[in-house]
């Protein structure tokens, strides 16, 4: 179907829209001189820029008038045009936060940022090289030897294996979260935090952190490593010449190396990063050129291997260090002469000198260190030799006459040339020492901001990169079992080939290659870390979850983290002072493996949940190998040591509840915040099939507040009370109603909601916060108790305050409010809860030092009365108070066993409490009974017919008030002196004197009004009302005045809406002369049971 639209002319159209370009860019350069994009909340990454969200100046909305679009020009405020989002889109740029220094041209005008080109890298430059530079490392140059010769060439490829698909799991999902959406720079921490949420984003990140700088102390050890065994030996600084304290030395020799290495390193790294990639090239070239020498090694051995002997005095293996012949004796010039080795085991160098046993018993041999790839020795070398401290080094297979001093530490003598073990060793410490080797896979993904395509170069890069390295540690492993002899393999520092690098006698041209580099590779890797490290803190400090750190998000002017540099630098000089590389790989790897176990958590979560935004361009992803690799990571943390995997764990979960106690709150769509909604959504379908049972009943509380003329809560205490009846547990609902429509009063309703957030905040109260508009108070509250809660998550009980002045004639919509309360409750069978003098009950950070909790159990309403005194005291502000169980006996009832039986249900109930029965005998209805009865049908009918001004009706409920509050008083005063006449019976003639008694101080109201009322004209079923609240009342008055807390049961409103007044008198009545009372009515059912 053709459609016509409204022709505008091309040039007006392009000038206007080159116009609004213009404004528009010079908007967005304002935005970003700033510092901060001008609509993005404190959630979101400060430099995060949304091509989402559309800032329309005001000034600009004519710019829309008269276009063809004009339908919609009431959207535009808020709603980008299709062309303007896609406009944004195509010019979306993301830099890398903090590599890429942003210099700064000041000019008159202000500051004015110099254009800084796109990024342009692609997925060989951008993410496999620096992932292969990063993933080869100093553990392969030092230690891959001696791991193949001590776990064999079989565990070695376990060990490779399981380290190799825990990387490549944990790239698989990293490219799922890399390619759902345009990660900004930030890489790992950025994709863990916006997936998992700021705890686990802030522990996880934290973990990473500590993870890269305890790895630039693993490459500067390994640095100072080579540079004091193999480059320059005679620079040690402490030299011992025992050998139980030449360990000790060179220990102490990399502690003052490392420490200098470290502080220059640092230097370097402030000031300048640039430096720092200028030399990345040079790092990467020395890695690849030792990586080819070792397979040029491999080759020519085929060819001609080269020549390194080795020296064994039986089958064990010698340091050649200090001699040149590996013989016993020597014959020169037709003379038997001793050797430089006999030496080394005899006391002198004669030949009838006294040697050493197992010298005496064993022969010398020389043979090839390096036998080369077709000597079959990769079967000697096929499973490992595991061994304590101490343990020499031997050749298997090889012919020898045993002596007892296998172990070093059983010799006493003179110092052995014998090769032992440094360390005591196990498969478990080998992988924890090896693991370091594989980590560097997300060298792609933090370098996001500077690819032109980080979606596709993330995976396959990074993906392709380990495929490679493992490839390189596979075939490593067999060719060094294949090719070099096994107590040479077992030789950590090179002692049985004259102190060469193990792995450089295999390279080719020489040894020398592979040494160099080393060196310059883990120089390249220590100054990598450092400067990584302090850029990962200063991002984790910016996004402020954690509030201690936020000092380290400043720096210098150009944006270089210097806090967060000295502080990496005082943790790095922490694995500087371990001085040994094998101690210190383990405890980099548990935070390593920790960081890829959320990786994968993060993946799994993400795709079992199916949320809508979860739509990664990666395909070749499932929730089965997230979970396999975080249940590999976690395996690997243990096996390594699990000693450093709970304090990983400890750490990781102290800094998760930190921020979650103590950090900003942030909303960044986390995939922890849609698995609680799924697993809330699946509690509420469940608990919807059947109501609780009675053993699992607890008060879910709809609490009604009140709010004054400010917004602000006017009985804070009610939210107190709530804490103390929960204890945090259970569903807590505080709710209120604004008067008017939600048109005129949204604002209102917001803040009202806020204050009222605050005030549960302040008093410690957890739940949720509801504030409604209705057209009158009465519908608001019929329509919350009607419908709060969710599902199964319903309110069970209302808990409101007493309205105190309902007598007042302006508060007479209040007290209709409160009565209609109590019947809907009542219709909907739920507890109601209504506290007098709620501004007395006590605060939260208040205790209570003794006192009784009195419970006045008249009627059984399903035994909430019971339960209530026991949930309270949970609480540390009703601990120390006891409890007190009243109940009331007539005539006909025996009270020794209504006590012996009220014992026995405590008893059954496990509850502990004073149990006391109180008689209450039938007796005549007193004068002062007809007064309060004639009384308060006087003023209701007073109020209902006659039309009183507001100062008259005051005047007269205060007269009223004032005759009650003298006349009750004088029956107190009376019944304290004589407690016998409580009980009294009314005789006509006591009666009539009683009735002139009372006549002087009722007279001036009867004359007021001109009525002449008679007590035979009054309702009958109003008098024996009354009659029981004023008994009630004294003695509930009399046992428990001075009580902490009176519970007490709540009668029922009358079904005839006519007397709603008078019931609101009977409960007056019924609770006065008490401080704190709670009125409570059940809601139908049984709330306590003494079944298990």
């Amino acid at each position: 179907m053709p459609t016509n639209f409204t022709v505008v002319p091309v040039e007006d159209n392009i000038a206007s829209g080159q116009e609004g370009a213009a404004e528009g860019d010079a908007y967005d350069s304002a935005e970003e001189l700033s510092g901060r994009p001008s609509s993005v909340t404190g959630a979101e990454t400060p430099r995060e820029n949304s091509p989402f969200i559309n800032s329309i100046d005001p000034d600009r909305h004519s710019y829309y008038d008269g276009k063809n679009m004009a339908l919609f020009e009431e959207e535009m405020d808020s709603a980008p045009m299709v062309s303007s989002l896609l406009n944004k889109l195509a010019n979306y740029t993301n830099l890398t936060q903090g590599v890429v220094e942003h210099e700064e041209d000041e000019t008159e005008d202000g500051v004015k940022k110099v254009t800084v080109k796109g990024p342009q890298m692609g997925t060989f430059i951008g993410v496999y090289l620096p992932c292969v530079q990063n993933i080869l490392g100093v553990i392969l140059f030092l230690r891959l030897t001696w791991i193949v010769g001590t776990a064999g060439i079989m565990g070695s490829l376990a060990i490779v294996f399981m380290c190799c698909t825990c990387t490549m799991l944990t790239a698989i999902s990293m490219s799922a979260i890399a390619t759902n959406g345009v990660v900004p720079a930030g890489g790992s921490y950025y994709m863990i935090s916006r997936s998992l949420g700021p705890e686990f984003g802030g522990a996880v990140g934290l973990c990473f952190y500590l993870g890269t700088t305890f790895a630039g102390s693993l490459y500067i050890l390994g640095t100072i490593e080579i540079l004091l065994t193999y480059i320059v030996p005679n620079a040690a600084l402490f030299v011992s010449e025992k050998p139980e304290g030449q360990q000790n030395a060179m220990l102490n020799n990399m502690r003052v190396y490392g420490t200098c290495c470290l502080v220059l390193m640092a230097l370097v790294v402030f000031v300048g990063v640039k430096y720092v990639n200028k030399l990345a090239l040079v790092f990467l070239s020395c890695v690849v050129l030792s990586i080819m020498a070792i397979y040029a090694g491999v080759i020519k051995t085929i060819i001609e291997p080269p020549d390194f002997p080795i020296c064994l005095l039986g089958n064990r293996s010698l340091q050649n260090c200090d001699f040149d012949l590996c013989q016993k004796l020597e014959v020169v010039n037709n003379v038997t002469k001793t050797t430089q080795l006999w030496g080394l085991f005899c006391d002198n160098t004669t030949v009838d000198a006294t040697c050493d046993d197992y010298f005496n018993l064993n022969n010398v041999t020389e043979i090839q260190g390096i036998p080369g790839l077709l000597s079959g020795v990769i079967s000697d070398n096929m499973w490992g030799d595991y061994g304590p401290n101490g343990m020499l080094v031997e050749k298997k297979n090889q012919p020898s006459i045993p002596a007892d001093d296998k172990f070093e530490d059983k010799y006493e003598g003179p110092p052995r040339p014998y090769v032992f073990n440094d360390i005591a060793t196990c498969f478990t410490l080998l992988v924890g020492i090896y693991f370091p080797s594989v980590t560097g896979i997300m060298a792609g993904s933090n370098r996001s901001g500077d690819l032109r395509d980080a979606q596709r170069s993330i995976p396959i890069g990074t993906i392709v990169a380990i495929a490679t390295t493992s490839f390189i540690y596979i075939s490593c492993v067999v060719l060094f079992g294949a090719c070099i002899e096994g107590v040479v393999l077992r030789d950590k520092f090179g002692d049985s080939v004259k102190r060469n690098l193990v792995i450089g006698t295999l390279s080719w041209p020489s040894p020398w290659v592979i040494v160099i580099g080393s060196f310059f590779s883990c120089c390249g890797a220590g100054l990598q870390s450092l400067t990584g490290a302090p850029r990962l803190l200063q991002a984790i400090a910016r996004d402020g979850i954690v509030p201690f750190l936020q000092v380290f998000g400043h720096g210098k002017s150009n944006g270089e983290p210097t806090w967060a540099l000295l502080l990496t630098a005082g943790i790095c000089e922490i694995g500087i002072l371990i001085a040994s590389l094998d101690l210190v790989a383990p405890i980099l790897s548990m935070f390593f493996l920790m960081c890829y176990l959320f990786v994968n958590l993060a993946c799994a979560v993400q795709t079992l949940l199916r949320t809508p935004n979860w739509r990664p361009r990666f395909k070749f992803y499932h929730w089965t190998l997230s979970f396999l690799g975080m249940s590999l990571c976690l395996s690997l943390m243990f096996i390594s040591s699990w000693y450093y995997a709970l304090v990983a764990m400890l750490i990781a979960g102290c800094i998760y509840k930190y921020i979650e106690y103590r950090g900003a709150e942030k909303e960044w769509g986390d995939g922890i915040r849609g698995l609680s909604l799924n697993a809330a959504h699946y509690a509420l379908v469940k608990l919807e099939e059947a109501p609780p049972h009675t053993k699992n009943w607890r008060p879910q509380i709809l609490v009604l507040l009140k709010l004054d003329t400010d917004l602000a809560v006017k009985h804070p205490r009610l939210l107190s009370l709530t804490t103390q009846l929960k204890a945090g547990k259970g569903l807590t609902i505080v709710s209120s109603v604004l008067e008017g429509t939600y048109m005129t009063r949204r604002a209102d309703a917001k803040q009202s909601e806020q204050n009222v957030r605050a005030t549960m905040s302040s008093e410690r109260t957890k739940g949720f916060s509801h504030v409604v508009v209705s057209s009158n108070l009465r519908d608001g509250f019929s329509h919350l108790i009607q419908s709060a809660g969710l599902g199964g998550m319903k309110h069970n009980t209302v808990l409101m305050a007493w309205p105190v002045n309902w007598k007042q004639a302006e508060n007479s919509l209040c007290c209709q409010n409160f009565i209609e309360t109590v019947r809907e409750t009542t219709a909907a069978h739920q507890c109601l809860l209504v506290a007098k003098n709620i501004d007395h009950f006590p605060a939260n950070n208040e205790c209570l030092n003794g006192g009784t909790i009195d419970v006045w159990w008249i009627v059984h309403d399903g035994g909430l009365l019971m339960l209530l005194p026991f949930l309270i005291r949970q609480h540390k502000v009703w601990r120390k108070c006891k409890m007190r169980i009243f109940t009331v006996a007539h005539l006909d009832d025996n009270s020794i066993q209504m006590k012996k039986d009220l014992q026995k249900f405590m008893y059954h109930l496990r509850l502990d409490a004073e149990v006391e029965v109180v008689e209450m005998h039938e007796s005549d209805i007193s004068a002062f009974t007809y007064e309060k009865t004639l009384v308060m049908e006087q003023r209701s009918q007073m109020l209902k017919q006659m039309q009183l001004s507001k100062t008259e009706r005051e005047r007269e409920a205060q007269l009223i008030h004032d005759r009650n509050t003298k006349a009750h008083a004088s029956l107190n005063d009376r019944a304290t002196t004589s407690p016998d006449r409580v009980h009294m019976t009314w005789t006509k003639e006591k009666l009539v004197a009683e009735r002139n008694r009372n006549r002087e101080a009722s007279m001036a109201v009867r004359d007021m009004f001109n009525m002449k009322p008679e007590w035979e004209n009054l309702n009958q079923s109003n008098v024996r009302r009354m009659h029981t609240a004023v008994k009630l009342n004294e003695v509930v008055v009399s046992k428990s005045q001075g009580s902490r807390l009176v519970l007490l049961n709540m009668p029922g409103p009358p079904k005839n809406r006519g007397g709603d007044e008078n019931y609101m008198e009977f409960l007056e009545v019924l609770i006065e002369g008490l401080d704190r009372v709670l009125l409570v009515r059940g809601g139908g059912r049984e709330v306590i049971t003494i079944y298990s």
